[in-house]
């Protein structure tokens, strides 16, 4: 046994996109003509010209992965100068969003979130704004758009940069307009795992179009010349290979996210009705993209705890995930930086104690959705 049954027999709580092999094959066909692998080569700059049609915006650079496009934006914009080295965000969030405000320098301020979509809660940004403030981090959680008129609002009220952790909210709208157009700056992840990927990869979208040269030299060192370095900046170019996958996968997403809906209607037809399952879904006039699939499990009213399911999937072979627990302020690395987030986010603490996200993929068949919704039910029912 290599080990590699043992895999084929789970169920994984997510499964990347991948294209057809000869479409991959004769996309990366002329990298062997051109020896061109990276430094902005044609695939890196087809991909971007294509992304930026496909999303709706007119400035979009690449970058080898969503945490260092996150971290290249903070610099970009400047945020962290004369003293204002506040950002207001959530806890709520995978490690990157908390990490990348950390490693730029800047503080997170962290805010609560609603209890309908978990997204933060613009009636609680304001009271936390003080003469330190320059930003506000907002998350798209599981592909549900947060209040962006609102947090526009009060960005412009106290003059504050937005930037956009929008890693979950690939191709989604609200009215029409795309999350890629809200904000100073949305940050996109194309990592495996996404509803688009690059394999490894992410994009920042950004309304200010002098940003651009900028974002280019934060990717390359600071180089801005041949004998020129303007900034310290990282290396964090998107190679031509990734580049490829991306055109690939670009052309087929539409149709994935349509498999991803089918999935997602078999699980709330099947678990909307249990008692003490909570499923956040998309409003009327969004275009969802079915990245996650989460449910909060309420002990009360479910009858035992979200811990309970999850080791009752595990032991079927099913890869369930508890994303996003715990709080990002309470890390163990932040320890002793940020108050207790039952204290200062309890709307947030008391979701990542209660959220599971469950197998979501294009290709996950009707039948495994039926087999995972049944043991949920068994554990609900006490069987």
């Amino acid at each position: 046994m290599t080990g590699l049954e043992n895999v084929q027999e789970q169920i994984l709580v997510t499964r990347s996109s991948m294209p057809p092999f000869e479409e991959y094959c004769e996309e990366i066909r002329p990298l062997w003509e051109s020896h061109w692998l990276t430094n902005r080569g044609a695939k890196h700059k087809q991909l971007e010209k294509e992304l930026s049609s496909y999303l709706g915006v007119k400035n979009l650079t690449l970058f080898v992965n969503g945490h260092q496009a996150l971290e290249s934006v903070f610099a970009a914009l400047e945020l962290c100068k004369d003293g204002r080295d506040e950002v207001i965000t959530t806890p709520f969030t995978f490690a990157s969003t908390t990490h990348a405000i950390v490693r730029a320098g800047l503080k997170p301020v962290f805010c609560d979130i609603k209890s309908d979509d978990l997204t933060l809660d613009p009636a609680k940004i304001e009271e936390l704004i003080t003469d330190r403030t320059c930003a506000i981090v907002p998350v798209h959680v599981y592909g549900n758009l947060c209040d962006v008129e609102a947090i526009r609002k009060i960005a412009g009220r106290h003059h504050l940069k937005v930037v956009y952790d929008a890693a979950h909210a690939f191709g989604v709208e609200c009215d029409g307009v795309g999350a890629a157009a809200f904000g100073d700056a949305s940050m996109f992840s194309f990592h495996a795992t996404k509803v688009f990927n690059t394999i490894e990869g992410g994009g920042i979208s950004y309304a200010d179009s002098a940003l651009e040269e900028r974002l280019i030299q934060w990717s390359n060192f600071g180089i801005e010349g041949p004998e020129s370095v303007k900034y310290a900046g990282g290396n964090s170019k998107m190679n031509e290979f990734a580049a490829a996958m991306g055109i690939c996968n670009l052309r087929h997403v539409d149709e994935e996210i349509a498999k991803r809906k089918l999935v997602a209607e078999r699980y709330w037809k099947q678990l909307e009705k249990i008692p003490g399952l909570k499923m956040p879904k998309p409003s009327a006039n969004i275009k969802y993209n079915y990245a996650y699939m989460p449910v909060l499990i309420e002990p009360t009213e479910f009858g035992t705890s979200r811990d309970d399911v999850f080791a009752a999937l595990s032991e079927e072979g099913i890869n369930a995930r508890k994303y996003f627990y715990p709080l990002t302020s309470d890390f163990k690395c932040y320890e002793g930086m940020f108050a207790p987030g039952q204290e200062v986010t309890p709307i947030a603490y008391d979701a990542a104690n209660k959220v599971l996200t469950l197998p979501m993929y294009a290709d996950l068949s009707l039948e495994d959705v039926d087999r995972i919704c049944n043991i949920i039910r068994r554990v609900h029912d006490g069987r």
